[in-house]
């Protein structure tokens, strides 16, 4: 896996963004990521998974045995394509394109996953929004809408949908963020929903651990994902990553082996925490 630090210069992309035209290139595991049978005949759900660190998490997943299914927007389907081809075989590989801002369509997912899948044992909430604004007064309502809804709704409703096939021993495993505890001003509403699904993911290791269901997060510090230029001014994006204490952003295959130890077995009694993945920053 990647270490060594990266010189990120000015870019932009337009909204959803494409991991092709990332500068420089992101690691997401495909060629550094080594299996070790963690996950072997496990079926996972990872939503988001066309690109950044959903990418490299169904990579990583599929490299340790899983069967996987990958959500993402219709519009994403050049990147989810791309993640299946760098799978390659010896795992089954699902694509699933699907808006989740409406429980409506997490259930038509959770549905799919068990019939394609035979099943589901590991959980990943990682789809998400977020655009970067200056001012409050810039916020629109309906983006604030869409965050919300992307982010804590439908990870709700897919867990709802899909809690009955993770009893004994499944896990649910959401994408939280550093912003939850050290929110930037042009994140107000993102920040506000990552801090959210940390009290929902503590609130669902209650309700769930009597059926035998972990639920965990991971919160990521700044990775280097399509997200950021296609979310943040050029200005921004330079340098991205350089104020934490190990000096750059991280790549998405190191944030992927948060994943695999909690959706594995040798995770069997972590549930109700948030792993920080954050080059330094503070996640409590």
């Amino acid at each position: 896996m990647s270490q060594n630090p990266i010189d990120v210069p000015a870019q932009q992309q337009q909204w959803p963004g494409s991991d092709a035209e990332l500068e420089p290139a992101a690691d997401h595991g495909a060629q550094t990521w080594t299996g070790r049978d963690r996950l072997r005949g496990k079926r996972a759900v990872v939503t988001g998974g066309d690109s950044g660190i959903g990418r490299a998490v169904a990579i990583a997943f599929a490299r340790e045995g899983a069967d996987v299914l990958v959500a993402h927007l219709p519009e994403e389907e050049a990147d989810a394509r791309e993640t299946a081809e760098l799978i390659g075989e010896g795992t089954r590989v699902v694509l699933h394109a699907a808006d989740l801002r409406t429980a409506q369509a997490n259930r038509e997912l959770a549905e799919r996953a068990v019939a394609e899948l035979g099943g589901v044992d590991v959980l990943v909430c990682n789809a998400a929004f977020q655009m970067a604004h200056e001012d409050l007064a810039d916020f629109p309502p309906e983006q604030l809408e869409r965050t919300f809804a992307t982010n804590v709704l439908g990870s709700f409703w897919l867990v709802q949908a899909l809690a009955p096939h993770l009893e004994d021993g499944g896990n649910v495993i959401v994408t939280t963020s550093v912003q939850a505890y050290s929110p930037s001003d042009q994140l107000l509403d993102y920040a506000a929903t990552k801090a959210a699904l940390n009290n929902l993911v503590v609130n669902l290791a209650q309700v769930l651990g009597p059926q035998g269901t972990r639920v965990n997060a991971v919160a990521p510090g700044p990775i280097w994902t399509p997200l950021i230029p296609a979310t943040m001014s050029p200005e921004k994006v330079e340098g991205f990553g350089v104020d934490t204490p190990l000096g750059r952003p991280g790549q998405p295959v190191e944030v992927a082996a948060a994943y695999v130890f909690l959706a594995s077995d040798e995770a069997s009694y972590v549930s109700g925490t948030v792993l920080g993945v954050t080059g330094g920053k503070p996640v409590f």
